[in-house]
């Protein structure tokens, strides 16, 4: 209860830590995360720097629960069982499609990702990390390449980049609430590798 020389409080609002890591996000990938002070965060929060400690330790705690959760994502697309047995054409398909729903669904948390630029060794952890994703991909293009399913043409490596250039640059204009559904979006970047990157026998 408040006299009436005492102003009342203004109401903070809840947070619990994946809402407020959603907002944390949200001005790392708008400022940068060098340039986004603690106290910065407090602000666009509404909270104060020890509410905040509530939560999270530290500014670089954030970052790292933050990129855990977009590369714990994509890394459990690659050790699904659907991506690690059968043929590989068909573990390629499940890859592009799961990373391409990954992105839709952790869409800012992905975008911290591909910003990252390795100042710290928690971005380091992350960049290795990436690159191993990377690799997996690149290992079932050559092994699509030596079964006759991959075009000769083109270099496993090549293959790689150009498919995951194309899944990762959705962050940058995908909405969710526009008239393309992430199933429809993982169909259609399906039909671009499957119809550019496949052997003309084996489609």
């Amino acid at each position: 209860m408040t006299t009436a020389t005492e102003p009342a409080r203004r109401g903070r609002p809840g947070y619990d830590r994946d809402s407020m890591l959603e907002v944390v996000v949200e001005a790392f990938n708008e400022r940068g995360y060098d340039a986004t002070s603690l106290g910065a965060l407090a602000e666009r929060l509404g909270l104060s720097k020890s509410a905040i400690y509530h939560h999270f330790a530290s500014k670089e705690q954030m970052l790292e629960v933050a990129l855990g959760k977009a590369l714990d994502a994509l890394e459990a697309v690659f050790d699904a069982p659907e991506a690690t047995s059968g043929p590989v054409v068909d573990r390629i398909r499940h890859v592009i499609r799961g990373a391409v729903l990954v992105l839709c669904e952790h869409r800012a948390f992905v975008t911290l990702l591909l910003r990252l630029r390795g100042n710290t060794p928690i971005e380091l952890e992350a960049l290795r990390r990436r690159r191993e994703i990377d690799r997996k991909l690149r290992a079932m293009f050559e092994q699509s390449r030596a079964e006759g399913t991959l075009r000769p043409d083109i270099d496993p490596r090549v293959a790689e980049r150009l498919t995951f250039g194309m899944v990762n640059s959705i962050v940058e204009w995908y909405r969710p609430d526009g008239p393309i559904t992430p199933q429809q979006l993982a169909d259609s970047v399906l039909e671009l590798v499957r119809t550019g990157l496949r052997e003309p026998s084996s489609l």
